[in-house]
């Protein structure tokens, strides 16, 4: 009642699953993924023991072909099961037991598997894998999405639309730097809901993604300044200067990750001059 894709980045990093369904909480039940180790998504009749079962094999470094065969294998409901693998290395797998219902099946290749069941047709997973393997310009999260919204686009699940679903880890790039989870977005309950998660990532990365050195700005002369002013007249001033009014302000706005002392990231700035009541350019000294 499902469909999904599983992958890997292409630097190895990251892992995650983005999956979409008419089913309630479908992100609640089908993915699961562990930083350095690999992900899986596992759906139809959906054997939610094969998520511990299929990270442990894979922490030991068991090839997703192999955790595939081994699951299975070791399962009497597997011709109704549906089950995509991506481990630390080398080629995804994927396996549509021959009971799933119409239209069922699945693609696999390097970093990537691709599946789902009770689709419109097989354009459903072309779509998650022609997307998939065109985006490597994309950061991942919105990479694993844009495969999502394009198997969607191609008709999807063929009883509508109910639930969707986000989740991607990587070593220490979660909050904090306090835990592997990068993304957990779920859409439980709603018409659109791959248009909704698209919305909730749009949010998460505007507050969480940590920035780009190379586009941090010094804080400083001028810039400093305007930034003064703009946290002034929304009520946040330090006698320490801007920067620590900053940190005031980004903490209130939830914009924490992305500071950086003595700097400003550009997506800051942008969001303090929009948030601001208008204010005047500060002048440059004659």
């Amino acid at each position: 009642m499902t469909f999904s894709i599983v992958a890997r980045s292409d630097d190895g990093q990251l892992h995650g699953v983005a999956v979409a369904s008419k089913f309630l909480a479908a992100g609640a039940l089908v993915p699961a993924a562990e930083a350095d180790v690999g992900a899986l998504a596992t759906q139809a009749s959906a054997n939610l023991a094969y998520r511990p079962q299929g990270l442990t094999m894979l922490r030991t470094g068991v090839a997703a072909a192999d955790v595939v065969a081994g699951l299975v294998a070791a399962d009497g409901e597997r011709d109704h099961r549906q089950l995509g693998v991506v481990a630390a290395t080398g080629p995804g797998a994927t396996w549509t037991g021959p009971k799933c219902h119409d239209w069922a099946g699945g693609q696999a290749g390097d970093g990537w598997a691709a599946q789902g069941n009770i689709l419109t047709g097989p354009q459903v997973v072309d779509a998650l894998r022609d997307t998939w393997l065109a985006g490597s310009t994309l950061p991942f999260p919105q990479r694993l999405l844009a495969a999502l919204r394009a198997g969607d686009e191609a008709g999807g699940d063929r009883r509508g639309r109910q639930s969707a679903g986000l989740l991607v880890v990587r070593r220490g790039g979660g909050y904090g730097g306090g835990s592997d989870v990068v993304v957990d977005l779920r859409v439980d309950d709603h018409p659109d809901p791959v248009a909704e998660l698209d919305r909730l990532l749009a949010v998460h990365s505007l507050l969480f993604t940590r920035p780009d050195p190379a586009t941090l700005l010094d804080l400083t002369g001028a810039l400093a300044a305007e930034v003064g002013a703009l946290l002034a007249a929304l009520g946040h001033q330090d006698p320490a200067g801007p920067e620590q009014a900053l940190v005031s302000w980004a903490g209130m706005e939830n914009l924490e990750e992305r500071l950086v002392p003595g700097r400003i990231d550009p997506v800051v700035l942008e969001h303090l001059r929009r948030t601001a009541p208008h204010v005047p350019a500060p002048r440059s000294a004659s």
